[in-house]
Protein backbone atom coordinates (compact mmCIF):
# COMPACT_ATOMS: atom_id res chain seq x y z
CA UNK A 1 0.00 0.00 0.00
CA UNK A 2 1.59 2.96 -1.03
CA UNK A 3 1.66 6.32 -1.23
CA UNK A 4 2.13 8.50 -4.02
CA UNK A 5 1.75 12.28 -5.61
CA UNK A 6 1.35 14.22 -8.86
CA UNK A 7 -0.05 17.34 -10.02
CA UNK A 8 -0.90 18.92 -12.44
CA UNK A 9 -2.68 16.75 -15.16
CA UNK A 10 -4.87 19.92 -16.58
CA UNK A 11 -6.90 17.36 -18.51
CA UNK A 12 -9.16 18.97 -21.51
CA UNK A 13 -11.44 15.49 -22.21
CA UNK A 14 -14.21 18.18 -23.14
CA UNK A 15 -12.59 21.58 -23.58
CA UNK A 16 -10.03 22.39 -26.47
CA UNK A 17 -6.98 23.09 -24.76
CA UNK A 18 -3.76 21.13 -26.08
CA UNK A 19 -0.98 21.55 -23.65
CA UNK A 20 1.55 20.82 -26.13
CA UNK A 21 1.42 24.54 -26.94
CA UNK A 22 3.18 24.40 -23.44
CA UNK A 23 6.39 22.45 -24.41
CA UNK A 24 6.86 19.32 -26.34
CA UNK A 25 7.03 17.11 -23.66
CA UNK A 26 3.53 17.64 -23.18
CA UNK A 27 2.60 16.14 -26.27
CA UNK A 28 0.09 13.20 -25.78
CA UNK A 29 0.48 13.54 -21.80
CA UNK A 30 -2.77 12.13 -21.38
CA UNK A 31 -1.91 8.56 -22.52
CA UNK A 32 1.30 8.84 -20.64
CA UNK A 33 -0.07 9.76 -17.51
CA UNK A 34 -2.37 6.97 -18.18
CA UNK A 35 0.26 4.16 -19.25
CA UNK A 36 2.48 5.26 -16.47
CA UNK A 37 0.30 5.81 -13.49
CA UNK A 38 -1.72 1.84 -14.59
CA UNK A 39 1.97 0.42 -14.84
CA UNK A 40 2.69 1.75 -11.29
CA UNK A 41 -0.60 2.05 -9.15
CA UNK A 42 -2.14 -0.94 -7.47
CA UNK A 43 -5.79 -0.90 -6.36
CA UNK A 44 -4.83 -0.44 -2.44
CA UNK A 45 -2.16 2.47 -3.28
CA UNK A 46 -3.32 6.26 -2.75
CA UNK A 47 -2.63 8.45 -4.56
CA UNK A 48 -2.42 12.67 -3.87
CA UNK A 49 -3.29 14.73 -7.04
CA UNK A 50 -1.87 18.44 -5.91
CA UNK A 51 -4.45 20.47 -7.91
CA UNK A 52 -4.86 21.37 -11.78
CA UNK A 53 -6.96 18.75 -12.52
CA UNK A 54 -8.75 20.39 -15.24
CA UNK A 55 -9.36 22.99 -17.74
CA UNK A 56 -12.97 22.94 -17.70
CA UNK A 57 -14.63 26.38 -16.72
CA UNK A 58 -17.53 24.65 -14.11
CA UNK A 59 -18.19 21.31 -13.16
CA UNK A 60 -20.23 19.78 -16.20
CA UNK A 61 -17.34 20.55 -18.69
CA UNK A 62 -14.77 18.71 -15.63
CA UNK A 63 -16.99 15.75 -15.32
CA UNK A 64 -15.10 13.59 -18.02
CA UNK A 65 -11.49 14.94 -16.96
CA UNK A 66 -12.71 13.92 -13.10
CA UNK A 67 -14.06 10.72 -15.09
CA UNK A 68 -11.12 9.59 -16.37
CA UNK A 69 -8.79 10.41 -12.98
CA UNK A 70 -11.65 8.32 -10.75
CA UNK A 71 -11.62 5.65 -13.92
CA UNK A 72 -7.77 5.17 -12.75
CA UNK A 73 -6.34 2.55 -10.29
CA UNK A 74 -6.54 3.52 -6.48
CA UNK A 75 -7.73 5.40 -3.65
CA UNK A 76 -7.39 9.36 -4.90
CA UNK A 77 -7.46 12.23 -3.27
CA UNK A 78 -7.42 15.52 -4.78
CA UNK A 79 -5.91 19.02 -3.89
CA UNK A 80 -7.61 22.12 -5.45
CA UNK A 81 -5.54 24.06 -7.96
CA UNK A 82 -5.42 27.51 -9.17
CA UNK A 83 -7.18 26.65 -13.15
CA UNK A 84 -10.05 23.78 -11.06
CA UNK A 85 -12.97 26.69 -11.51
CA UNK A 86 -15.18 23.55 -11.58
CA UNK A 87 -14.24 23.55 -7.88
CA UNK A 88 -15.12 26.57 -5.54
CA UNK A 89 -14.64 26.84 -1.35
CA UNK A 90 -18.32 25.85 -1.15
CA UNK A 91 -18.17 22.71 -3.06
CA UNK A 92 -15.84 20.47 -1.25
CA UNK A 93 -18.77 18.71 0.56
CA UNK A 94 -20.82 18.58 -3.03
CA UNK A 95 -17.94 16.71 -4.45
CA UNK A 96 -16.95 14.45 -1.85
CA UNK A 97 -20.73 13.39 -2.36
CA UNK A 98 -20.89 13.28 -6.25
CA UNK A 99 -17.58 11.34 -6.03
CA UNK A 100 -18.47 8.94 -2.89
CA UNK A 101 -16.07 5.99 -3.39
CA UNK A 102 -14.22 7.25 -6.68
CA UNK A 103 -12.77 10.24 -5.41
CA UNK A 104 -11.73 12.28 -2.36
CA UNK A 105 -11.73 16.35 -2.13
CA UNK A 106 -8.79 18.02 -0.13
CA UNK A 107 -9.89 20.86 1.45
CA UNK A 108 -10.73 22.30 5.30
CA UNK A 109 -10.43 18.41 6.29
CA UNK A 110 -7.83 15.38 5.90
CA UNK A 111 -7.51 12.04 4.88
CA UNK A 112 -5.33 9.14 6.87
CA UNK A 113 -2.53 6.77 5.21
CA UNK A 114 -1.21 3.76 6.84
CA UNK A 115 2.52 2.95 5.77
CA UNK A 116 3.79 -0.68 6.08
CA UNK A 117 5.20 -0.01 9.67
CA UNK A 118 1.40 1.17 10.77
CA UNK A 119 2.09 4.23 11.22
CA UNK A 120 -1.00 6.31 10.46
CA UNK A 121 -0.27 9.60 8.70
CA UNK A 122 -2.79 12.12 8.59
CA UNK A 123 -2.75 13.80 4.93
CA UNK A 124 -3.50 17.63 5.06
CA UNK A 125 -3.47 20.66 2.76
CA UNK A 126 -4.68 23.67 0.80
CA UNK A 127 -3.87 24.94 -2.32
CA UNK A 128 -1.45 27.49 -1.19
CA UNK A 129 -0.19 30.69 -2.70
CA UNK A 130 3.05 32.22 -3.45
CA UNK A 131 3.90 35.73 -5.48
CA UNK A 132 4.26 35.46 -9.02
CA UNK A 133 4.65 39.09 -9.94
CA UNK A 134 0.76 39.70 -10.63
CA UNK A 135 -0.89 40.53 -7.03
CA UNK A 136 -0.90 44.21 -4.95
CA UNK A 137 0.26 43.38 -1.64
CA UNK A 138 -3.15 43.54 -0.03
CA UNK A 139 -4.14 41.02 -3.07
CA UNK A 140 -1.34 38.34 -1.78
CA UNK A 141 -1.34 39.26 1.73
CA UNK A 142 -5.27 38.81 1.71
CA UNK A 143 -5.18 35.07 -0.23
CA UNK A 144 -2.23 33.49 1.87
CA UNK A 145 -4.14 34.74 4.86
CA UNK A 146 -7.16 32.61 3.69
CA UNK A 147 -4.89 29.42 2.63
CA UNK A 148 -3.19 30.03 6.00
CA UNK A 149 -6.10 29.37 7.72
CA UNK A 150 -7.65 26.85 5.70
CA UNK A 151 -3.91 24.85 6.50
CA UNK A 152 -4.22 25.38 10.07
CA UNK A 153 -8.22 23.81 9.71
CA UNK A 154 -6.93 20.87 8.28
CA UNK A 155 -4.01 20.45 10.65
CA UNK A 156 -6.44 21.25 13.76
CA UNK A 157 -8.93 18.97 12.71
CA UNK A 158 -6.23 16.11 12.63
CA UNK A 159 -4.69 16.92 15.58
CA UNK A 160 -7.71 17.15 17.14
CA UNK A 161 -8.57 13.35 15.99
CA UNK A 162 -5.22 12.36 17.50
CA UNK A 163 -3.40 12.39 15.11
CA UNK A 164 0.41 13.36 15.49
CA UNK A 165 2.02 12.31 12.11
CA UNK A 166 1.34 14.36 9.00
CA UNK A 167 2.35 15.25 5.06
CA UNK A 168 1.38 18.52 3.94
CA UNK A 169 0.60 18.75 0.76
CA UNK A 170 0.16 22.52 -1.67
CA UNK A 171 -0.53 22.90 -5.08
CA UNK A 172 1.18 26.55 -5.12
CA UNK A 173 5.13 26.50 -3.91
CA UNK A 174 5.59 26.46 -0.33
CA UNK A 175 7.61 30.02 -0.80
CA UNK A 176 7.94 32.75 -3.18
CA UNK A 177 11.07 32.80 -5.11
CA UNK A 178 14.01 34.48 -2.86
CA UNK A 179 11.94 33.30 0.34
CA UNK A 180 13.89 31.88 2.72
CA UNK A 181 10.45 30.82 4.94
CA UNK A 182 6.61 31.43 5.12
CA UNK A 183 3.63 30.95 6.59
CA UNK A 184 3.55 27.70 5.03
CA UNK A 185 6.97 26.66 6.06
CA UNK A 186 6.30 27.96 9.26
CA UNK A 187 2.95 25.90 9.56
CA UNK A 188 4.71 23.00 8.51
CA UNK A 189 7.75 23.30 11.08
CA UNK A 190 5.43 24.24 14.26
CA UNK A 191 3.13 20.80 13.45
CA UNK A 192 6.00 18.68 12.80
CA UNK A 193 5.00 17.63 8.96
CA UNK A 194 7.07 14.94 7.84
CA UNK A 195 6.76 16.63 3.95
CA UNK A 196 5.68 19.13 1.97
CA UNK A 197 4.60 18.15 -1.60
CA UNK A 198 3.84 20.73 -3.89
CA UNK A 199 3.15 21.85 -7.53
CA UNK A 200 2.48 24.14 -9.92
CA UNK A 201 6.06 24.86 -11.46
CA UNK A 202 6.35 24.19 -14.70
CA UNK A 203 9.47 24.01 -17.27
CA UNK A 204 12.99 23.40 -16.27
CA UNK A 205 13.09 27.15 -15.78
CA UNK A 206 10.65 27.00 -12.46
CA UNK A 207 12.02 23.53 -10.79
CA UNK A 208 14.40 25.49 -8.23
CA UNK A 209 10.95 28.01 -7.96
CA UNK A 210 11.10 26.47 -4.04
CA UNK A 211 12.68 24.41 -1.69
CA UNK A 212 13.33 20.81 -2.72
CA UNK A 213 15.26 18.34 -0.18
CA UNK A 214 15.51 18.95 3.09
CA UNK A 215 14.72 22.26 5.05
CA UNK A 216 15.05 22.59 8.90
CA UNK A 217 14.05 18.91 9.30
CA UNK A 218 11.23 18.64 6.45
CA UNK A 219 11.44 16.93 3.57
CA UNK A 220 10.02 19.12 0.52
CA UNK A 221 9.21 17.59 -3.19
CA UNK A 222 7.88 18.75 -6.38
CA UNK A 223 5.70 16.54 -8.23
CA UNK A 224 3.94 18.53 -11.23
CA UNK A 225 3.90 16.21 -13.77
CA UNK A 226 5.98 17.32 -16.64
CA UNK A 227 9.07 17.13 -13.71
CA UNK A 228 8.18 14.19 -13.27
CA UNK A 229 8.02 12.86 -16.61
CA UNK A 230 3.97 11.93 -15.91
CA UNK A 231 4.86 9.21 -13.71
CA UNK A 232 3.98 9.65 -10.20
CA UNK A 233 5.81 9.89 -7.28
CA UNK A 234 6.26 7.29 -4.60
CA UNK A 235 6.11 9.27 -1.13
CA UNK A 236 6.20 6.61 1.02
CA UNK A 237 4.85 2.72 1.85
Amino acid sequence: MGLYAIGDLHLSLSTDKPMDVFGKEWKDHVEKIEKNWKKQIHQEDTVVITGDHSWGRNLNESRADLGFIASLPGRKILLRGNHDMFWDAKKTRLLNELYKGKLSFLQNNYYTYEDCSKVVHALVGTKGYCYEGKDTPEHFQKIVKREQERLRISFESAAADGYEHFIMFLHYPPTSIGEMESCFTRMAEEYGAEMVIYSHCHGEARYQDSFLGEVDGVDYRLVSADYLKFRPEKIMG
